[in-house]
């Protein structure tokens, strides 16, 4: 039997649901490359940080500042600028070379806290060939006067003035952490996505007990933390437009991992740890495990596939919600070398 991958998200013909997502290797030309020869079926560049681009924005001004004090005919007013880039040229310039080089959709992505003009790199990024844009949403509320509808508010706001700037589709990838994650979800499709990437994972510092000191530790993803998009993909297919887009991301590791986030309604699963842990190769391994479990178990195609387990179309749709609560605290047993204890 002949297995069909091919899928379809945010209105872009994908050979199969393996999606190269942002990470170091992803912004290489070379190892864009290899990424495609080994299946991707498509790549999201590194984000472009809002941080960034304010950075070099103020610098600039500095610059610009920098004669302000001297005589107007005076031949230094105006600094000497050089031939430097700043890093919003240089990811425009490496996006261009990426997708020159490309035979498969190149998604850019831009991460973000704040709207402001820095909304304008999301059109330069269009200008430059991508295919669609992922808008990262990462922060955390940390301001005790704001409340949570403030927040979702400003992200709101931000969403819909990224959209308006563009004519290519727009994926956002939203944190787990909103109060009431169904209903922003919704508000996000009708601010202007064409998608939703769940979830972004937050790197949660460390602290060095001899020197005191805050450490920036990096972990990469585990499968077992598909869990939480696998749930919330499984709530949110069913009550959202039937055309907006799910990517599932977060501990996708092997053709399991993918066929898990497909059967619930996913239409993409993207990969990073997998990938920085064993290389571009590892996407050929992957697909050749879902070809051949759909093989064994008689699925024709992703599209049959999709949302077979989805809280809509499973045979126990409260195991998605609160139901499973008490099944899933007295499905745990002592180890054997533990004594016994009492039932609860």
């Amino acid at each position: 039997m002949t297995v069909d991958l091919r899928t379809r998200y945010l209105g872009l013909e994908l050979r199969s649901p393996l999606v190269a997502s942002a990470s170091p290797i992803t912004g290489d030309p070379g190892i864009a490359r290899q990424l495609e020869d080994a299946g991707a079926a498509a790549i999201v560049l590194p984000s472009l940080f809002e941080e960034e681009i304010v950075h070099d924005e103020l610098a600039l001004d500095r610059s610009l500042d920098a004669g302000a004090e001297q005589f107007a005919e005076a031949l230094g007013y105006f600094p000497t600028m050089g031939e430097n880039q700043g890093v919003g040229d240089r990811y425009l310039a490496a996006l261009e070379r990426i997708k020159a080089g490309a035979a498969i959709p190149v998604i850019a992505s831009l991460n973000a806290t704040t709207p402001g003009g820095w909304v304008r790199y999301a059109k330069r990024m269009q200008d430059a060939g991508a295919d669609a844009l992922e808008l990262n949403l990462y922060h955390l509320a940390t301001d005790p006067m704001r409340s949570a509808g403030d927040v979702e508010a400003a992200d709101l706001d931000m969403i819909g003035e990224v959209s308006a700037s563009l004519t290519i589709p727009l994926a956002v990838k939203l944190s787990p952490y909103y109060s009431s994650f169904a209903n922003f979800a919704t508000r996000v499709a009708d601010a202007g996505a064409d998608g939703l990437v769940l979830f972004n994972r937050f790197y949660q510092p460390d602290l060095d007990l001899e020197t005191l000191d805050v450490q920036v530790k990096l972990d990469l993803s585990q499968p077992w933390e598909l869990r939480l998009p696998l749930r919330w993909i499984a709530i949110l297919r069913p009550q959202l437009r039937a055309d907006l887009s799910f990517a599932a991301t977060s501990g996708i590791a092997s053709g399991t991992d993918a066929l898990k986030a497909l059967m619930v309604g996913a239409d993409v699963t993207m990969m990073t740890s997998a990938l920085l842990r064993q290389g571009p190769g590892h996407l050929r391994r992957v697909e050749a495990e879902m070809r051949h479990w759909m093989t064994e178990h008689e699925y024709e195609s992703v599209e049959q596939l999709k949302g077979s387990v989805s809280q809509a179309a499973g045979a126990d749709p409260a195991a998605f919600e609160r139901a499973n609560y008490r099944r899933t605290l007295h499905s745990w047993s002592s180890p054997e070398r533990l004594d016994p204890v009492a039932p609860w």
